[in-house]
């Protein structure tokens, strides 16, 4: 995936923020699926870490807002230790008028999680507040929707560090991660749906993948 990313965006020009417009919108439309397609007066916690899955998040809880849902966003770090990318998805959610909160939040409370914390490039367990919000999560009884991996998962081995979320379902982008195919990784993501996040047939096929994944959805079963 990381080779993926590179090629779309150096050799077919792509900007980071089209790639997380696509994905936020695609996690918006899954979370609209699970909320059983009613979305106004519902309430989402948008759990955002300070990377691009935390911006990615914070998109899906922007086009949910505009929905009509009551969206919050929980945030895993403080603005000074954000990327540049995520952190102006956090101003354009201040600018709404979306809830950004660092403490005093209770899960339970919501009826559904978006977990944007950690992305596929974690090695080792979680940490400080990050850590703890996974805990939460967990502990919550709300369900929640992995963006991409479940936060704490090791996307390439499936490994869980301690502690990682534990999905009712993730919605993995562009392509399934091989971390997936672990025996131990399905108690962790639930039930598993892959994005289209418009990165461009011919990166597909220059890595042999010759189908055409997504021409009846943009959002598949596996």
């Amino acid at each position: 995936m990381r080779k993926i990313d590179d090629i779309t965006i150096r050799e077919f020009q792509f900007d980071v923020l089209m790639l997380m417009e696509n994905a936020g919108r695609a996690t918006a439309i899954m979370a609209r699926q699970m909320l059983q397609g009613i979305t106004i007066g519902k309430r989402v916690a948008c759990l955002a870490g300070g990377g691009n899955n935390g911006g990615d998040g914070m998109v899906a809880a922007r086009h949910l807002a505009n929905w009509g849902a009551d969206v919050e966003a929980i945030v895993g770090t403080t603005k000074d230790r954000m990327k540049s990318v995520p952190l102006g998805q956090l101003h354009i959610l201040e600018k709404m008028g979306i809830p950004t909160l660092l403490t005093d939040y209770t899960l339970g409370d919501y009826d559904l999680l978006i977990d944007g914390l950690i992305g596929y490039g974690l090695e080792g367990n979680p940490r400080d507040r990050v850590a703890m919000m996974i805990k939460d999560a967990n502990v919550s009884g709300r369900p929640i929707l992995a963006l991409d991996v479940p936060s704490g998962m090791n996307a390439t081995s499936g490994k869980a560090y301690d502690p990682c979320i534990k999905a009712t379902t993730t919605l993995t982008l562009a392509l399934p991660k091989t971390g997936f195919l672990a025996p131990s990784a399905s108690r962790y993501f639930g039930d598993l749906y892959l994005a289209d996040i418009s990165i461009p047939r011919k990166v597909y096929q220059s890595f042999g993948q010759q189908n055409i994944l997504f021409q009846k959805d943009s959002l598949l079963k596996i």
